[in-house]
Order: C-alpha cells, then sequence, then structure tokens
C-alpha cells in the first residue's frame, strides 16, 4: 500500500524561524499618554463594579487625578530636556517626543481638566426628585420622552460614562500631534473621534437635536475619515513607508534603496500630490476650516454646551498640531505645492466664519461660526513656513483654548424654563440683571475679537507678524478685515447686554457651584495674563517650536 500524497498547501517540516523581536517602547516617555489611557480604562471599570450612587464622586475625582497627573509628566519630560536637546522619536518611530508636541500635550491636558469641572456641574438645573442633576441625560440609551427615560430621572439615574469617553478622547489627542507615522495618526484620529461623536447625543435637555447633531458630526467625520485613509494609501503607494522621516526623504529624492516591488510607482508626483490633498482634507475638516466647516454649527448647538466647549477647544489644538508637523516635517519639500492651496482655504475661512457670524440669533450657533474665523486666522501661521509660525501658532492654540472653555461655561449659566437660554434675544440687558456674569463674557468676547490687553490680541498679533515676515502680507490685510467684521457681532452681543432692557420674563443666572466657577476663573485669568505679560508665553512656544525628524 503506497504511502499517502502530502497536500499541496501542507508542511511535512517546521522551517525553522527567527525570533520575532520584541518591540522596545520608551514607558517614561511616553508616561503622559499611558496615564490618561490608564484612568480612561479604570473608569470604564468603576462603571462596572462601583454603586450608581458612588460613580459620580469616584468618576470626577479618577478623571481629576488622571489628567492632573499626565500634565505633571508632561511637564517633567519639558524639564529634562525633551523638549529640546533630548527629543527623540519613541515607540519604534511612531511617536514624536519634542517641543511642539509636549507644548500641545500640556495644552490640550489643561483644556481638558477645566473642561472635566463644567462636566461635573450639577447645580444650575434645580433638582428632580431629590437628586442633583448635571447637563447629561439620565440615561443615554433610553428614547427620548419614553417612559423608560422618565423612570430613570426619577430614579436619580446619571450618565457618568462622560468621565471615562472625555478621557479616551483626550488620549487620541494627545498622540494625534505626536504621530510620526500616518497609521498612527489615523488610530489616533480615530480614538479621539469616536467619543466626541458619543458625547455629543447625551444632553439632558433638546435630547432630538442632540442625537440629530450626534450623528451629522458621525456621518461627516466617517467622510473626512475615509478621505484621510484614502490619502494616506496614496502616500503609501508614494514613497513605499508610513513614516513621516522616510516620506520626507523621498519627497526631497534623497532615497536610494527602492524596494523593486514599489519602483513602478515611487516617486510618482501624482500620488503624492492627490494623496497629500486627501489628507489634509480630513484634517481641515476636524479644524472646521471653510469648505469643510458644515458639520461645526449644527454640532456646537445641539451637543450639551460642556462638550461643546471640550470639543471646540481640545479638538483644534489636536488637529493643528497634526497639521504642524504634517507640513512641516513630512512635506517641507512641497512648500510651493501647498502654500497657494492654504492661503485660499486660510481666506475663504476668515472671511466665511465672520461674514456669518454676523447673521447668527443663536449664541452657540455664533461661537461656532466664531471658531471658523479662528481657524482661519490659526492657518495664517501655519503658512508662515517659518519656527516663528510654528511658535505662534502654538502660542494662539494655547490662547484660543482657554477662551474658548471659559465662554460655553458663561453659556450655561444663563437659563429659563427650558435650561440654557441661547437665543441672542434673551441675553438683552443681561449686564443689569447679573453684571458680573455679564462682564465675564464680555471679558471673552474682547478676547475673541482681538481687543488689546487680552491673550487673544497677543495670539493675532504673534500669527500675523508670523505670517507678514513669512511673505504672506496680503494674507494679513484679509485678516485684518475679518478682524474687524468678526469685531462687530462681539461688540454687538455686549452693547445687547449692557444697553438693553432687560424683559421681564427673561431668563435667570443660575449661581453654579465651584467647578464651573473654577472653569471660568481659570478662563479669565488665563485671558487677562497672556493678553497683559504675553512675554514669556511667547518664550515657550518659540523654545517648543522646532520639531524632531
Amino acid at each position: 500500500m503506497s504511502a499517502p500524497a502530502v497536500h499541496s498547501l501542507w508542511t511535512t517540516a517546521a522551517e525553522p524561524v527567527d525570533k520575532i523581536p520584541a518591540p522596545t517602547i520608551e514607558y517614561a516617555q511616553l508616561a503622559p499618554i499611558l496615564i490618561v489611557v490608564g484612568a480612561a480604562v479604570l473608569g470604564i471599570l468603576l462603571e462596572a463594579f462601583v454603586p450608581r450612587r458612588a460613580r459620580y464622586h469616584a468618576q470626577l475625582f479618577l478623571a481629576v487625578v488622571g489628567l492632573a497627573a499626565a500634565f505633571a509628566a508632561t511637564v517633567g519630560l519639558a524639564a529634562s530636556g525633551h523638549a529640546s536637546t533630548q527629543a527623540r522619536i519613541a515607540a519604534m518611530g511612531a511617536i514624536a517626543v519634542d517641543g511642539p508636541a509636549l507644548f500641545l500635550q500640556g495644552t490640550i491636558l489643561l483644556t481638558a481638566l477645566v473642561a472635566v469641572f463644567t462636566f461635573a456641574e450639577r447645580r444650575l438645573d434645580p433638582a428632580h426628585h431629590g437628586h442633583r442633576v448635571d447637563s447629561f441625560a439620565a440615561e443615554a440609551a433610553a428614547v427620548p420622552g419614553s417612559e423608560h427615560e422618565k423612570s430613570a430621572v426619577k430614579a436619580g439615574f446619571t450618565t457618568t460614562e462622560v468621565f471615562p469617553l472625555a478621557l479616551f478622547a483626550v488620549a487620541g489627542m494627545l498622540v494625534f500631534p505626536a504621530a510620526n507615522d500616518l497609521l498612527t495618526l489615523f488610530i489616533a484620529l480615530e480614538v479621539f473621534s469616536l467619543p466626541l461623536y458619543l458625547l455629543c447625543a447625551v444632553a439632558r435637555r433638546k435630547r432630538l437635536m442632540s442625537q440629530e447633531a450626534a450623528v451629522k458630526y458621525f456621518l461627516l467625520g466617517a467622510f473626512s475619515s475615509a478621505f484621510l485613509l484614502f490619502g494616506i494609501a496614496l502616500l503609501y503607494g508614494y514613497a513605499g513607508s508610513v513614516s513621516y522621516a522616510r516620506i520626507a526623504d523621498v519627497v526631497d529624492g534623497a532615497v536610494t534603496d527602492v524596494d523593486p516591488a514599489l519602483a513602478s510607482t515611487m516617486g510618482n508626483d501624482v500620488l503624492l500630490l492627490i494623496g497629500f490633498a486627501l489628507l489634509l482634507t480630513g484634517l481641515l475638516f476636524k479644524v472646521g476650516a471653510v469648505p469643510f466647516h458644515m458639520w461645526t454649527p449644527d454640532v456646537y448647538q445641539g451637543a450639551p454646551t460642556p462638550v461643546t466647549g471640550f470639543t471646540a477647544a481640545a479638538t483644534k489644538v489636536a488637529a493643528f498640531g497634526a497639521m504642524l508637523r504634517l507640513l512641516y516635517v513630512v512635506l517641507p519639500g512641497l512648500t510651493w505645492d501647498w502654500r497657494p492651496v492654504m492661503w485660499g482655504v486660510a481666506i475663504v475661512t476668515m472671511l466665511g466664519g465672520a461674514v456669518v457670524a454676523i447673521t447668527q440669533t443663536d449664541i452657540k450657533r455664533l461661537l461656532a461660526y466664531s471658531s471658523i474665523a479662528h481657524a482661519g486666522f490659526i492657518l495664517a501661521g501655519v503658512i508662515a513656513a517659518t519656527p516663528e509660525g510654528v511658535s505662534s501658532v502654538l502660542f494662539y492654540l494655547a490662547a484660543y483654548s482657554f477662551v474658548t472653555i471659559g465662554a460655553f461655561a458663561v453659556v450655561t449659566l444663563v437659563r429659563d424654563a427650558g435650561g440654557e437660554a441661547t437665543h441672542l434675544s434673551q441675553w438683552a440687558g443681561l449686564g443689569r440683571r447679573s453684571p458680573l456674569v455679564a462682564a465675564v463674557f464680555a471679558v471673552f468676547l474682547l478676547a475673541f475679537a482681538g481687543i488689546p490687553l487680552t491673550s487673544g490680541f497677543s495670539g493675532k498679533f504673534a500669527v500675523f507678524k508670523a505670517a507678514a515676515e513669512g511673505g504672506a502680507g496680503a494674507l494679513v490685510v484679509v485678516g485684518v478685515i475679518a478682524s474687524a467684521i468678526a469685531a462687530f457681532f462681539y461688540i454687538r452681543v455686549i452693547v445687547l447686554m449692557f444697553f438693553s432692557e432687560p424683559k421681564p420674563e427673561g431668563p435667570t443666572v443660575a449661581v453654579p457651584s465651584p467647578l464651573t466657577m473654577t472653569a471660568i476663573g481659570v478662563g479669565v485669568a488665563v485671558t487677562l495674563v497672556l493678553g497683559l505679560a504675553p512675554q514669556y508665553f511667547l518664550d515657550l512656544a518659540g523654545s517648543a517650536g522646532t520639531f524632531v525628524r
């Protein structure tokens, strides 16, 4: 009897293989990211094992401690030279630990810490059935208006999952501006986008509008992620690698070891230009630049206001950080190709945001179009393509993020029977009814307008100066015109608050807990300090303006 034939797909003897090398991870240099991820995972475990009545305090404590510890780790890394002489690429080439990354991570962590205070506010609404309530739905999975939701409100349930969701979003944002290859960039984008889609959908009041905002954000965000991923695929075809340094070398023509399998496509400029355009589209969506801005007003209006403030501030910091690294590290050899496109985007973003904001009657939509105009101002610094451009953008992002969170924290205080009173007509005479709240909001509006002695003026002056020195003088002229248009609608709100008669049935100003007071106080302090004495922080941004490659 003959031996059975061996199937062609089988093997008779195992081929000896080399051991798979273990990855080398620099845990100390990745400490800020790892601490936030660890806190987020612990938050999920708290949801599973801690009794419902104790979750709120446990989650708040964990979020604050985690973000504070991560910020301390970031400062420690910067103090030990990782922002300058010790800057390096960590995690086997995936993450850069350098000045811009640490500066942006510190800004995101501080912004998130202040935002968490607004998440935790529970004194603005009257108590329901003896239970204090916050801005989030009693039970997010319940159908709005259903018996299930009513029973959840009666039982005093709270959606404490918002804290670990916010931490996961922060973890993705920390990786995004530090990503040193395209796959890490994409994964970080998804890690911080998905929690934000969920957070937008869990407003306690106006549930349907909140869910509509989340669906719009998710659908348009999915499109932008697809653009980004397609761009990554084309750039991989162009360079044969997803590493920033390798792509930059291929762009510069400094590569000699060409993989035979990729020789036919490598160095094909069509792949490079289309891939880069798609990649930039994904990032411009995240910063809310025209024409990729259509999600911004609807999401800002529909999301719970604490989430709006967090999203508006932190997402811009992360996305502009990633854009800077992409343009300055990967594509410095393509400056002449991307600058004209970015010129056009910056001009329509500045003018579009400022002009359309004039027509708005809802305070949250007005701030949304204001944020679009600010994206245009920041792009002016990006276009400079100089070290001063980088440092000016870093400073502007730090200044803008605290003003934004402070402004949205004030919006949560002005309330009527239906919750927040966001229609501008309801803010008439607020300065007479509650002068302190109106004065604080006026400070934030003046900072947005770029009035001297506020952080907004220092930031705008820095980016416009960098743009002018980088050869974009005409862009600065457009920026100044857009700023003048924007100043009109900011000052219109101030006039409405202080020089209009209050309506008898107008909204009231709720007295917040120390948490929201702290968030607003930090916003005012940063706005005034960066406006009156910005030099130290400008120097700090300047010293953190060098990318590692």
